[in-house]
């Protein structure tokens, strides 16, 4: 972990990429114990170029490990009764234990519609309104895996987040809501901030915890953060210059942060580790 001194105090780098290795080799380990290796199946409609990325990199780690990794290429003229109609045999197949459909989906296909049709117990994002309800009661099966993976992150610097302020700047289904509902269940006292949040710099100054998933790059600058405050990156933006950036100002931020995680080789790994884990889980619950 590489050390920065600023100030009176020292801030310290989240290396995601070291824990989401240290995960991922866990997850090896017991793949290893099973007689079926874990099988997901990652369906992309269309052929996005940011998605096509993503579900190349799930693929690779999938093997990685051990699992089975199947990609359901689709074009992006299907029909939303035909995704559905896809959906519903994966959900038949005994041998697929994990389903995640690659974000976005086309205009003329309702993201709702088609995660709802997912069985829950094959729903490794979380997404499914059942899996979401059991979140929201305390009683998970699967949490989203960013807002997971950031709660792994913390417990990697022993964070404890009891009667901290905590501020998530967001209010997605996919990151800001499930992270506030995490980070509530550590005892938290937490601030969803978002577009039509007032003199949001006021709200953001009183976090410990700072969690920026605004999906705008370089939004959170020095003079929206309490010094000494632990800032979780979740934005990744490609720059013009080809650069990866994220939704914080890691420049500015890193000088008066406690912790700070960086874009890229924060968040983004633990997300994948994350995935891996909630596939493993399915895989498990189904034997």
């Amino acid at each position: 972990m590489r050390l920065i001194a600023h100030r009176s105090a020292v801030m310290q780098l989240i290396d995601g990429k070291k824990i989401a290795q240290e995960r991922q080799d866990a997850v090896t380990k017991a793949v290893q114990k099973l007689a079926t290796p874990p099988h997901l199946v990652v369906v992309l409609v269309g052929e996005d170029s940011a998605s096509v990325v993503y579900t190349r990199n799930k693929h690779a780690t999938c093997e990685k490990v051990g699992m089975k990794s199947t990609l359901l290429k689709l074009p992006a003229t299907i029909s939303e009764d035909d995704l559905l109609s896809k959906i519903h045999d994966l959900n038949q197949e005994r041998d697929v234990h994990g389903i995640l459909i690659q974000l976005p989906l086309p205009k003329h296909i309702s993201a709702d519609r088609i995660m709802d049709a997912i069985d829950p117990h094959k729903d490794v994002d979380g997404f499914h309104p059942e899996n979401v309800g059991l979140l929201h009661l305390g009683q998970p099966r699967f949490v989203p895996c960013t807002p997971k993976g950031v709660m792994t992150l913390l417990d990697s610097i022993d964070y404890d987040c009891a009667g901290k302020n905590a501020v998530v700047i967001g209010r997605s289904n996919i990151v800001g809501k499930p992270m506030a509902e995490l980070l509530l269940q550590r005892n938290a006292t937490v601030t969803i901030c978002h577009s039509k949040t007032k003199d949001i710099t006021t709200i953001t100054r009183t976090a410990d915890i700072l969690v920026a998933a605004a999906g705008k790059p370089h939004l959170v600058t020095a003079d929206w953060v309490k010094p000494g405050a632990c800032v979780i990156d979740v934005g990744i933006h490609r720059m013009p210059d080809g650069k990866l950036t994220g939704d914080v100002d890691f420049d500015s931020v890193s000088k008066i942060a406690g912790w700070i995680t960086p874009v890229p080789g924060g968040v983004g790994p633990m997300t994948i580790a994350t995935l891996l884990e909630n596939t493993l889980q399915a895989a498990e619950g189904a034997i």
